[in-house]
């Protein structure tokens, strides 16, 4: 078996004092520093704005790591790769001064001039950034240069055209990776494997067998002290137009001709090109949206979304959304997929369920009983695994057939400890792997979509709060697969 090739970079990270750096960012640097996928030869800048040196940096990295070291293990090799930049973004004389340490590490660590540039920053300086990169030289070097950018990448279409053309003028679409860290968890990258290499499932995949789709993604938690900003997205752009409509696009592509990221991004940009649009007068025949009012979550009464912050009061952003979405094309006609995600809600939880069409005569039931369903239930989150949901004959007296189910869960084969999204998605950034990034034409297709839904939620004024916190949102998401003869599958104990 060939060894995997271990590259070598000098990664800058822009925001390197934020959240994101500090909660991600750096743990994954860590692990993958630990597993030996990265070897030596990598050097990490952070650049901000607070006025650290090289010590005071590599002592907040050393406490964000703090969690994953043991007990007899020595941070020192690790932290030395840490080097320190105080960097203001808006500020030219910032980039020369980075530019200067840039040249000196690649020096010291042979890296072969290869550099990759993470903005863990807010997006409206996405644009401004990458300009300031390539003008001051930083982009120019014997190796390769990459782009990495967070979400949200824009706040509409039209934004999102805005920012695009900003990046696109310092880089080159194949040097942008655009992440999505859904992308980078264990099985939403195991639903290609799960499809393409189980004829089980291969050869049923389609409309003739398949009821309809689930992809649930909840979350127990408020906004906390996200409020601003999610006051400003809402759950709509800040989860369905990504993570969601990604996992929906793994879930109905074509297989590729070959695992080549230029053929899977085409089979998926496919997939959105056949979503249904939904006009904005017809959204609510579609879609439902919702906002948590107070309840109880783990045994502990919380406060309505409205009362999280002052700034909050009256506000008509949804913090839940559920939605149906047909594909027109030919594998999928007439199956919807439902897709659901929200804040406080009962668990968190993110899972797909696959709900195959029942066999045709009941001969196992009694008519008083109804035939369970196959399932195929993916698990993403917590504990990530698949589970089979069969049909066998009961050890009762009689002929009668009861469910069953056969589990696999990823977490318990010995040994093995599932590698956090950004474990992997950096890594393929170094190796140049983008099939696992979004291309600019899934975020645009993807945009487009939602674009139409906000519009017409615009036109009418929702009556919120209309969900408690510890449930799993409003009525009127259960009423939206009732009226189609389904419902929602319990994402516990499935």
């Amino acid at each position: 078996m060939t060894k995997q090739q271990e590259p070598r970079a000098l990664i800058v990270i822009f925001g390197a004092t934020g959240d994101l750096a500090m909660r991600k960012l750096y743990p994954s640097i860590f692990n993958l520093c630990r597993n030996g996928q990265i070897d030596e030869n990598v050097a990490i800048i952070g650049a901000a704005r607070k006025p650290w040196n090289h010590m005071e940096f590599r002592q907040r990295v050393l406490e964000s790591i703090s969690n994953n070291l043991e007990s007899d293990e020595s941070p020192n090799a690790f932290l030395s790769r840490f080097y320190y930049q105080q960097v203001d973004v808006t500020d030219e004389a910032s980039y020369k001064e980075l530019h200067h340490l840039v040249i000196d590490l690649e020096e010291k660590y042979d890296t072969d001039g290869n550099r990759m540039f993470y903005l863990a920053m807010a997006p409206e300086f996405f644009g401004m950034i990458a300009q300031r990169i390539d003008r001051f030289g930083l982009k120019n070097s014997d190796g390769w240069t990459r782009l990495v950018i967070e979400k949200p990448f824009g706040h509409d279409l039209a934004s999102a055209q805005k920012l695009n053309n900003e990046v696109r003028e310092a880089f080159d679409e194949d040097q942008i990776y655009r992440i999505d860290h859904y992308l980078g968890k264990e099985m939403v990258q195991n639903i290609e494997v799960i499809r393409f290499a189980n004829g089980i499932f291969g050869h049923l995949w389609n409309n003739q067998f398949i009821s309809n789709i689930q992809i649930t993604s909840s979350e127990s938690l408020g906004v906390e002290e996200r409020f601003h900003f999610y006051n400003q997205s809402g759950a709509a752009r800040d989860m369905v137009q990504n993570h969601m409509l990604q996992m929906l696009a793994l879930l109905a592509m074509e297989p590729p001709i070959t695992l080549d990221t230029d053929e899977v991004r085409s089979e998926k940009i496919k997939v959105f090109r056949a979503m249904r649009r939904i006009k904005p007068d017809k959204v609510d025949e579609y879609f439902v949206r919702g906002q948590y009012d107070r309840g109880e979550i783990n045994g502990k009464q919380v406060v309505s979304y409205q009362e999280e912050h002052e700034d909050l009061k009256g506000s008509n952003t949804e913090t839940f959304v559920a939605g149906k979405i047909y594909i027109d094309n030919y594998r999928w006609a007439g199956v919807p997929f439902y897709i659901r995600t929200g804040k406080r809600m009962a668990e968190k939880a993110a899972k797909i369920v696959v709900e195959f069409k029942n066999m045709p005569m009941n001969l196992y039931y009694d008519e008083k009983d109804k035939q369970q369903p196959n399932l195929l239930v993916i698990n993403v989150q917590p504990e990530e695994g698949v589970t089979l949901h069969l049909n066998a004959k009961s050890n009762k007296p009689g002929t009668q057939a009861e469910p069953i189910k056969l589990s696999y869960l990823y977490n318990h084969k010995s040994g093995m400890r599932s590698p956090e999204a950004y474990e992997k998605l950096l890594l393929d950034c170094m190796l140049g792997d983008a099939t696992n990034f979004t291309h600019w034409d899934e975020v645009a297709l993807s945009w487009a979509f939602i674009d139409s839904v906000i519009e017409g939620w615009k036109r009418k004024k929702p009556n919120f709060p209309n969900y408690k916190a510890g449930t799993m949102g409003p009525d009127a998401a259960h009423e939206l697969l009732e009226k189609d003869g389904f419902h929602w599958w319990p994402i516990k104990d499935i």
